[in-house]
């Protein structure tokens, strides 16, 4: 086997869980192959290079092997390798997260009674 479809790769990859999501993320233009927008049929052959846009992030990847079989996730990682660029910018858009998530901890939700009447005695209400 020296090529495959691309939906199907990025299924075995494990960069999407249906066939059917990776079909339709490449017919949304979230897929580009060597550089240009890729369709579900496009072959794929080891060497190439995918640009991949998901919820968890954006990828760009060297196809390293290729399979028909959606395995374990670690048969699946050795299916391409990540760039560098790749991974740091989604170790930083991660950390962004990770602040916001901590800044927004001290946000108890509703005020009680009492912070309540503490924000209009701030406003100059009564």
């Amino acid at each position: 086997m020296d090529t495959i479809r691309i939906d199907k790769w990025l299924w075995a990859a494990r960069f999407f869980k249906t066939r059917a999501l990776a079909a339709r993320a490449c017919d949304l233009g979230r897929i580009q192959a060597n550089g240009n927008d890729a369709k579900p049929a496009r072959d794929v052959r080891p060497g190439d290079r995918l640009q991949i846009r998901t919820e968890r992030g954006d990828f760009e990847v060297e196809v390293k092997a290729l399979s028909q079989m959606r395995g374990p996730a670690a048969v699946a990682q050795a299916l391409y390798e990540e760039s560098e660029a790749s991974r740091e910018a989604r170790a930083q858009i991660a950390a962004q997260y990770k602040a916001m998530a901590e800044a927004g901890a001290t946000d108890t939700g509703r005020p009680t009674k009492r912070d309540r009447r503490l924000i209009n005695r701030m406003r100059g209400r009564n």
